[in-house]
């Protein structure tokens, strides 16, 4: 009797191999293998034997020069992490810890662009969608031109980018969505590089900017296999603390422009606003008191003046502190 075919990949790098390991030679996680059932290796199959046209090679002297045009979302900060602005079939990934304001940024720039004459879809499978427009009322972001989606299925979110209607589509988020195709579990390594995949040929073909949020680990990186960060054309990570006012939006990887940049915006009770005089925060504006400087260290093209200070005090041991 013929032996069964086996398959086991692993669930944080998606590495696959003939038999289950203890530890993964890829990516060096312990205990992490799952055994592919025969429908997922099924699908893996068909999606890499798929075949294509032909391409006929071109020498680079003759490829034409195409000129990258950007719109802008209306967020300063954003704006200039994005390199001057928001790509027309790019696709965006932008990560962080629960709770920084992930979803509440890309709620406000929907917003400014439904505003602004565009068609927006947010498709959310974390929030019911009263939940959402509450928060959106508080940001000011309430606009006939933002149109709300609960789903989680991909087949039913598809005929909606498809369709032409839309010029930019947020997912919130990626580990949520799934695909009827897949028979493993909502944020499953499969699923999320599937579902990327696809996302990624739909803003190509239909020339339409995506922005998708993605849960990050107790490790700081993004959840799910690191095939995500390479397909997607930009990777932000939205950082600060939760107890305080201001965030910093950082590009770790942009196809499209520089990742030296920064953008700083601040929590508010209207929402994440760009923080516009944020340089103000860094320091007691009190330069003459006895024990502090100002410096001025340089972020991208941003300056940004910091405040050092040195505290003493008396001590009567042999060595103060």
């Amino acid at each position: 009797m013929a032996k069964k075919a086996s398959l086991f990949e692993c669930q944080a790098c998606g590495f696959q191999s003939t038999k289950w390991v203890g530890r993964c030679s890829n990516c060096g996680s312990w205990e992490s293998f799952l055994e592919l059932n025969s429908e997922q290796i099924k699908v893996l199959k068909e999606s890499t034997t798929t075949k294509s046209a032909t391409s006929k090679p071109l020498p680079i002297t003759e490829i034409s020069h195409e000129e990258i045009s950007r719109f802008s979302s209306f967020e300063d900060e954003l704006d200039l992490v994005l390199g001057g602005g928001i790509v027309p079939g790019s696709l965006v990934l932008i990560g962080g810890s629960p709770g920084v304001g992930k979803s509440t940024l890309l709620l406000k720039i929907a917003g400014n662009l439904a505003q602004n004459g565009n068609k927006v879809l947010y498709v959310s499978g974390e929030e019911s969608l009263s939940q959402i427009k509450s928060r959106a009322s508080r940001i000011g972001s309430l606009s006939d031109n933002l149109f709300m989606l609960s789903e989680i299925k991909l087949e039913s979110i598809t005929p909606q980018v498809t369709s032409g209607e839309f010029g930019f589509l947020v997912i919130d988020s990626i580990q949520t969505i799934y695909s009827e195709r897949l028979p493993s579990a909502p944020g499953s390594v499969t699923q999320v590089r599937e579902i990327t995949f696809e996302l990624m040929r739909k803003a190509k073909d239909e020339n339409i900017a995506i922005f998708i949020i993605g849960h990050i680990t107790k490790e700081g990186s993004i959840a799910g296999p690191r095939v995500l960060e390479h397909m997607v054309d930009t990777v932000l990570y939205f950082e600060g603390d939760v107890g305080k006012e201001l965030r910093m939006l950082r590009a770790f990887k942009n196809r499209f422009g520089t990742t030296s940049e920064i953008g700083i915006f601040e929590m508010s009770s209207a929402g994440l606003v760009s923080a516009k005089d944020a340089a103000n925060s860094f320091f007691s504006k009190k330069a003459s008191q006895a024990g502090s400087a100002i410096t001025v260290i340089l972020e991208g093209s941003r300056a940004i003046l910091l405040e050092v200070q040195a505290l003493v005090s008396q001590c009567s041991y042999g060595y103060p502190k």
